[in-house]
């Protein structure tokens, strides 16, 4: 008999918050929930240029886990909004680590999904002593071949939202998709910034899960912008990480306890680099959610979420007591 889905945990509020100001022009909101005293997990939103939400909070466990949540440079409550100088994910490695001693945290658990995993394979490769273990889901390593799928392969399935998105485009310019969206969303015309923004957001949206999720409300056009900015920022740059391929990596970390998770019908990031991330890793678990998208509120994911956290708590039990 199949166990039933585990659902998230109640609702909680953060007992502490503030910014860490990095030096450099960024100062970066962070939150902690749950346990003061409990075992921490640091929790990387994806994007990139989204931020974190409450409903993240409540994938752990709050009597034992002191969940730690940041909104990236640029991105949610971190200031400046939208902010793309000096920022690309070696400098979001190292704010991660800023805050984790400036919180006076020894080791945590590194807890990320889509971009956030990306960002978790960074940080883990670069400050392994640091971490205790990784949840993963939704694998994107920003290679070119997955950022051609987003932009152009996706939309063979999904060809109603890949109309809306360059509707109003010429020819030429949805040959340079990118290039066209960055230099609207980064417009001084705020009203044109904000609408493509809204366009370019609205395509991802609409490839995110399996089956169509309700619409939240609609947010704030600088909301808008600044996630678009960011976003269109890091694909540009291919991530900052052509010379850094995280595959490459997977060497320093293959000691550390992990759990990677992936929808089969994963329209935004495709299992087969989940699958490929495995195959450099065969220690970590690899489970597939056999009817889910890429949206880590779909049931089956978010059950395989709440079960890894669950999961892990006698494994970090012990290593806090060696």
């Amino acid at each position: 008999m199949n166990s039933p889905l585990k659902t998230l945990y109640p609702e909680i509020t953060p007992y502490q918050h503030g910014w860490l100001n990095r030096g450099d022009g960024h100062e970066i909101y962070y939150e902690l929930c749950g346990n003061p005293q409990g075992t921490p997990v640091v929790v990387l939103h994806g994007g990139p240029g989204s931020g974190c939400t409450p409903t993240q909070r409540r994938f752990f466990d709050p009597t034992f886990y002191r969940v730690i949540l940041l909104d990236q440079r640029g991105c949610g409550r971190s200031r400046p909004a939208g902010g793309t100088r000096d920022n690309t994910t070696w400098h979001l490695v190292e704010d991660i680590e800023a805050l984790r001693q400036h919180l006076n945290i020894d080791h945590w658990m590194v807890f990320g999904g889509s971009w956030g995993s990306t960002l978790a394979l960074a940080y883990a490769s670069l400050h392994h002593s640091h971490v205790t273990a990784l949840i993963l889901r939704g694998i994107f390593l920003a290679r070119p071949q997955e950022l051609d799928w987003f932009l152009h392969e996706a939309g063979k399935f999904f060809p109603e939202a890949r109309a809306a998105m360059v509707r109003e485009l010429s020819a030429g310019e949805q040959k340079a998709l990118m290039q066209t969206f960055a230099q609207r969303v980064f417009s001084e015309d705020i009203a044109l910034a904000a609408h493509s923004a809204r366009t370019w957001n609205a395509y991802e949206s609409a490839i995110m899960s399996l089956l169509p999720m309700p619409a939240g409300a609609p947010p704030p056009d600088e909301v808008s912008i600044a996630r678009a900015r960011v976003q269109l920022h890091y694909l540009m740059h291919q991530c900052f990480l052509q010379d850094s391929p995280l595959l490459d990596q997977i060497d320093r970390i293959r000691h550390l306890p992990a759990i990677i998770i992936q929808g089969r019908y994963d329209m935004v990031c495709p299992p087969g680099s989940a699958y490929e991330l495995h195959q450099r890793w065969p220690e970590a678990e690899f489970i597939v959610i056999p009817d889910a998208g890429h949206a880590a509120f779909e049931p089956g994911i978010c059950d395989a979420l709440v079960d890894a956290t669950d999961r892990f708590k006698p494994i970090l039990s012990g290593r806090a007591k060696d």
